[in-house]
């Protein structure tokens, strides 16, 4: 896939009102177990902190993908002939 693909797709996820929604939820729902799980329940705690930084981490490729390309246009254009 080229950049510019890359770089289109990525940017519609990002702005997709069911991504949106979808990633809400799921953030809301997780940071909702781990407040109300005991000190007992350690193990879930850490499961529940894993898929908060999963869920995270999906999000921060996509926004990559936007600022790998915003700083290549920077780049150029300060630097044309690099």
């Amino acid at each position: 896939m080229d950049q510019e693909t890359r770089l289109r797709k990525a940017k519609a996820i990002l702005e997709d009102e069911l991504f949106i929604e979808a990633f809400d939820i799921l953030r809301s729902e997780l940071l909702e177990r781990w407040e109300h799980s005991s000190s007992k329940e350690a193990e879930a705690r850490e499961s529940i902190w894993l898929g908060l930084q999963l869920l995270l981490r999906v999000r921060r490729h996509f926004q990559s993908i936007l600022e790998t390309e915003e700083m290549e246009k920077i780049r150029d254009k300060n630097n044309p002939y690099i």
